[in-house]
């Protein structure tokens, strides 16, 4: 038998020093010593990998959740959904439309800047801006709408409630969204447009004063010192750098630019985003995940965008586009508008100026590149041409045929360029005469003129079906409409001139309000 104080073999002094201490036999840590067959340096190796691969996954699953868990969402359309057999954008490859908004909502963090009084229901649109990304990803709009400006509101629901509010006229589009949401914004725009919007993000008061912190201020310059009361916004002549209350104050100021109208606070808010962009892109801080981490934190907090962008994936593809555009690419634009005729106070399209910006967006134009055409639109076949098997009429002497042009295009400058073609192509006795404006562009010819009718609206693509004969017309009359209020193709969208307020890579410097400078 074993007396019950024996030593089980090997414990022997050396051996039950070595056990009491945690060590080998050879005097080796028992935790430093590696597995039979594998050097020790390949377990330190390993180790600390798979100590950085856990880390790694810790840490990109807390930034997902935690930016994830930030995100508002509310519903793109508050009236009828999209065709269920249309393909919906693809926002890394497709060109994407993205109505960005800023709330005047005044509960929580912006209580400071007025009473609930102050914004009903869900709010006002403080800003409306349609970000206009091309495909491939070289060329970036942004199309700013006056908050004045006098549109046309569709029917909307309220998808919280099912509650429908009917259409309505003569609307101020920043109330577009008070009583059914963000989705009657965007139908808004589209029926103003005729584009199709993908997404939209709507931030409040307090992300422009978080955003600007994080980025460490934005750069804005002014011609002289300013003072606006009722935004705040103090600033002295020349450059400053801006964060916090007091770049928000610079992007909410509506007196102290330009005229103190809604146009100079337009201005002012595309020079800030282009300095913005300039800064972005000359410090890398897309392409920095650190920094981008952080600026999406805090975004994020404050931001309420469609159930499609509502994703941190969807969110840092959108940011990925942006990070290479050429900062001379990036326009910045305005509708087009003049003084209401209802309310001078308000503001109305002039036209046809806003329907070509709007059709040449359409047509996806670079916009920094004034009178780039389209293609005419193929909606109808234009007017018909003699072939081998149809009669040739007559040839007649262009140089003796009565034709004239009605400038009905609402531009008093138009007939010189339609004028043009007519006498560069033999019609040297071609006159023209202001017309009250129409919609639509016809050739109207007398009796035995037919011939020369079909070729005047060849010359211009003028399609078959609006070309009529009129028994009181002496000859030939072009009557040019709105919707021929550039080019000389018609149906071609072209982009206008001098539309574009700045891009990217100007720095502006904002004209201040003389009665806001401050003494």
């Amino acid at each position: 038998m074993r007396r019950r104080d024996a030593r089980p073999e090997g414990t022997g002094t050396a051996g039950s020093v070595a056990a009491r201490h945690g060590e080998a036999a050879d005097g080796t840590p028992r935790h430093m010593k590696a597995p039979k067959g594998l050097p020790l340096w390949l377990k330190i190796v390993t180790g600390v990998l798979s100590l950085t691969l856990v880390a790694g996954v810790a840490f990109a699953a807390f930034w997902f959740i935690r930016l994830q868990n930030n995100i508002t969402k509310a519903p793109l359309s508050a009236g009828e959904t999209r065709d269920s057999g249309e393909a919906l954008a693809n926002d890394k490859s497709d060109r994407l439309q993205i109505l960005i908004l800023g709330s005047d909502t005044r509960d929580g963090k912006n209580a400071d800047y007025g009473s609930t009084e102050d914004s009903t229901g869900y709010g006002h649109s403080d800003v409306m801006m349609l970000l206009d990304i091309s495909a491939d990803n070289k060329r970036v709009s942004v199309m700013s709408f006056p908050r004045d400006l006098l549109v046309d509101v569709p029917q909307c629901t309220d998808r919280t409630n099912n509650q429908t509010f009917p259409a309505r006229s003569g609307v101020m589009i920043n109330e577009a969204m008070a009583e059914a949401g963000i989705g009657c914004a965007v139908d808004t725009v589209n029926k103003l447009t005729g584009l199709e919007i993908d997404h939209f993000m709507m931030a409040d008061f307090n992300a422009v004063k978080e955003l600007s912190k994080a980025i460490g201020g934005v750069n804005v310059c002014v011609s002289d010192p300013v003072f606006d009361p009722d935004s705040r916004l103090r600033l002295p002549k020349g450059d400053s750098m801006v964060e916090g209350e007091q770049a928000l104050a610079f992007l909410r100021t509506r007196h102290a630019f330009g005229d103190g109208g809604d146009l100079g606070r337009i201005k002012g808010q595309q020079a800030f985003l282009s300095s913005l962009t300039r800064k972005l892109k000359d410090e890398g801080t897309l392409g920095n995940p650190q920094r981008l981490l952080q600026i999406a934190d805090v975004v994020t907090q404050n931001l309420t965008v469609d159930e499609g962008l509502a994703s941190v994936p969807s969110l840092l593809t959108i940011g990925g586009r942006l990070k290479d555009i050429d900062v001379s690419k990036v326009a910045f634009v305005a509708v087009p508008t003049q003084a209401a005729a209802v309310d001078p106070n308000r503001l109305e399209l002039i036209e046809p100026q806003a329907s070509q910006l709007f059709a040449a967006l359409r047509a996806d134009l670079d916009l920094t590149n004034p009178g780039a055409t389209s293609s005419p639109a193929a909606t109808e076949s234009p007017a018909p041409q003699p072939t081998a098997t149809t009669p040739v009429a007559p040839a007649y002497n262009k140089a003796i045929q009565p034709v004239a042009v009605a400038n009905g295009s609402g531009v008093a400058t138009r007939a010189q360029e339609i004028m043009a073609v007519l006498t560069g192509n033999g019609f040297t006795q071609a006159v023209s005469y202001l017309a009250n404006p129409v919609d639509q562009t016809v050739v109207y010819y007398g009796t035995g003129f037919a011939d020369v009718a079909a070729d005047v609206a060849t010359l211009y693509g003028i399609p078959a079906a609006q070309v009529q004969e009129a028994p009181g017309v002496a000859g030939v009359q072009l009557y040019v409409g709105t919707d021929f209020g550039t080019g000389t193709a018609y149906g071609a969208a072209s982009v206008p001139s001098d539309v574009v307020n700045q891009t990217a890579s100007d720095a502006v410097c904002q004209q201040v309000n003389p009665l806001y400078i401050d003494q």
